[in-house]
Order: C-alpha cells, then structure tokens, then sequence
C-alpha cells in the first residue's frame, strides 16, 4: 500500500507518521503476530470518516454560535473550524463521487 490513501490518512493526521513509518509498524506488527491490528473493512473506513466530518460541522456551528452570542471573540478559530469542516465535506464528496463512479463502471462490465 504505497501512497497516501483514505485508510491511512486517519492514522497519519492522528500520529503525525509517515506512510513508510506506518508500513514498518504494520511489517512489525505482522512479525510479532497481530496482523489485525490495522485491518479495517472499507465500510468501517467510510463511517469513520462520515462521523469525522460530522463532528467538524458540529463543532464549526457551535463556534459559530459563540461568536454570533458574543461568548467568543476570536474569529479566527471560528473561520479555521469552519474552513476545517468545508474541506473535510469536499473531500468525503469526492470520494463518495469516486465510489459511484466505480461502482457505475463495474456496473457497466459485461459479463
């Protein structure tokens, strides 16, 4: 698995490795034994992700609220949660284009 991929891209923004550092810990880990350890189903992967979007736009509108309130002040993190929680969208609709678009294409394969 070289590159960056939406499997891993979890694993890296929450460890700060890079991809080689993650394939030697998953080489190390099968060493040891516990290939499993990193295994998880593409539909696993996909609600993860659904979940993590949905808690940036959670929390991009509650400080959001808290600016329209006046119990915060500091636009900038409220405009950083925000552009946060575009980003993570766009990106979770480009994969779920790329996911049809395949799906449609093996769709399409005769048999």
């Amino acid at each position: 698995m070289d590159g960056l991929t939406v499997s891993n891209l979890r694993t890296i923004l929450k460890t700060g490795e890079t991809t080689s550092q993650i394939r030697n810990d998953k080489i190390n880990a099968e060493a040891v034994g516990n290939p499993n350890e990193y295994v998880k189903s593409f539909s696993q992967t996909l609600k993860d992700a659904v979940n993590n979007v949905n808690d940036l736009q959670v929390k991009s509108n509650v400080e959001m609220e808290k600016l329209a309130t006046g119990q915060t002040k500091n636009i900038s993190e409220v405009m950083i949660a925000s552009e946060k929680a575009s980003i993570a969208f766009k990106l979770l609709m480009q994969v779920r284009n790329k996911v049809i678009a395949a799906y449609q294409d093996v769709m399409r394969m005769q048999v």
